[in-house]
């Protein structure tokens, strides 16, 4: 079941008329069965692989709350994470290790083929697999204690609004509140409903649009050379920054009408003057997650030159690894953590240089200059992202620069089809709305100024979104969400 659905139009209304109906007591069942119900409308067999994640992470917890030997509960560690990661491994990337190992077993003469299985990746198995082993290391750490009622439990592994992409939520935030009482807030209902507008509009009217022109061209990247691909690389940045933060957005502006207050997942990325600093405002739970459960035990920043950079290095390419079993998703890690290293390595003669060439001054300038090779740094691994091999990767870079002639360019770029000049105008219109926009969220809560606003402009500006969604946005091949299949 999709946000921008019909379905979901129904069943979001349905269940916040139904949980802010039924007596507490009740309401965490009523959210169970509204969660399963909305993964079970892709495929009802993928509700047993929640179950299963479900109740091996809440037995081991509770296991290792009652062994008091740190050698049998890092036992209990051990299988718990072999069940999830198992499961993880074995509809996420059985196929690509067995694919990669049949050019070695042929030139080793070792074997000729290798097993395929042919299993449909669940949706969202990556960000529910990631939060439940979250809960469990936190209880080994004895960082919480475990929870006791499987379907409080239950819940905070499927709960609807974050269930198949995230923010990927800690126990510590999330599990307390299904035991708070929420009641109707007007004032929170709104501030929800204002987000999930501002994320249909990301999706709708950007992201999809723009997917029309990046699935033509990055469909067949030996046809298209110049300002198409210039323009389609673009494109993409914007499109899976729309289309993933649209996601959140929505997400988290659903749980707000209930109650629930979900993490912040992005913090507008494409003004950080770094990428370190990227990466600090994208995919947050995400970055988050990996700082705490893999790069601190790996051991931080609290070690050498070497083993941090082993550290930096070995986080980037199993997040890269974490978006997709493929080469790119690994070669995309590979250049956000070689640009990470290297702009650790030369901040200081950097700051030098900027000093000397500006003598201190023009601060705003500099920053500016920061803000535009970051993203341009971004953009270009964002090809290695988007392409589907490596080859076809380089293939793009190499057709950047191909130019015939402009007027051949932008040939090539009236014929692509159900995309025109209108629809160059309403999407750069769109981003450079959201822009202005994320500019001023830099100094404060844009949904605060708009509700401290007249009655007539805070109205007009609600009904202008969404007359906007109706008339501007994608509906006739919308898509699915780009990080369902990760």
């Amino acid at each position: 079941m999709l946000f921008h659905s019909l379905a979901f139009l129904i069943f979001f209304p349905t269940v916040v008329f139904l949980y802010f109906s039924a007596p507490q007591r009740l309401r965490w069942i009523l959210l169970l069965g509204a969660s399963y119900f909305f993964y079970m409308s892709w495929k009802p067999a993928y509700a047993l692989l929640i179950f299963l994640t479900t109740v091996v992470s809440w037995g081991t917890a509770l296991a290792m709350d009652k062994v008091k030997n740190r050698r049998r509960r890092k036992h209990l560690l051990f299988a718990t994470l072999a069940v999830n990661l198992g499961v993880l491994f074995l509809f996420k990337y059985f196929n690509f290790f067995s694919h990669s190992l049949l050019p070695l077993g042929r030139s080793l003469n070792l074997f000729t083929s290798t097993p395929t299985l042919k299993l449909l990746l669940p949706i969202g198995i990556s960000f529910y697999t990631f939060q439940s082993l979250s809960y469990t290391v936190d209880v080994y750490r004895q960082n919480r204690s475990p929870e006791r009622h499987l379907g409080i439990f239950a819940l905070y592994v499927s709960f609807f609004p974050q269930l198949v992409a995230g923010p990927i939520e800690r126990s510590e935030r999330l599990l307390p509140q299904f035991r708070e009482v929420h009641h109707f807030d007007y004032q929170q209902v709104t501030d929800g409903l204002k987000l999930m507008a501002w994320g249909f509009f990301k999706k709708l009217v950007i992201a999809d649009r723009l997917a029309v022109y990046v699935n033509m061209v990055y469909g067949d990247p030996a046809q298209f050379h110049g300002l198409p691909v210039i323009l389609a690389t673009y494109f993409f940045a914007f499109q899976i920054y729309c289309d993933f933060s649209a996601y959140s957005d929505i997400a988290i502006g659903a749980a707000q009408v209930m109650g629930f207050r979900l993490m912040e997942n992005f913090r507008r990325p494409y003004f950080s003057a770094s990428i370190g600093e990227f990466w600090r405002r994208w995919h947050i739970s995400l970055t988050t997650w990996f700082r705490d459960y893999l790069y601190i035990p790996l051991g931080g920043n609290r070690v050498g030159a070497f083993r941090l950079y082993f550290n930096v290095m070995v986080v980037f390419l199993v997040s890269g690894m974490w978006h997709g079993a493929n080469w790119t998703f690994l070669f995309w890690g590979l250049l956000h953590g070689t640009y990470f290293l290297l702009g650790r390595t030369t901040a200081s003669w950097r700051q030098k240089l900027g000093e000397a060439i500006f003598r201190k001054r023009f601060y705003t300038l500099r920053a500016l200059l920061n803000i535009l090779l970051t993203f341009h740094l971004v953009v270009f691994a964002w090809i290695f992202f988007r392409a589907r091999t490596i080859r076809e990767g380089f293939m793009v870079v190499g057709n950047l620069f191909r130019f015939d002639t402009v007027a051949s360019g932008w040939d090539k770029f009236a014929l692509i089809k159900h995309f025109n000049r209108l629809d160059l105008v309403v999407v750069a219109t769109a981003i450079f709305i959201m822009e202005v926009l994320q500019f001023f969220q830099e100094r404060g809560s844009i949904r605060v100024w708009v509700s401290r606003q007249h009655f007539a402009l805070r109205w007009g500006l609600y009904i202008g979104l969404l007359f906007f969604i109706e008339v501007f946005g994608v509906f006739y091949q919308s898509s699915d969400f780009i990080y369902f299949k990760f």
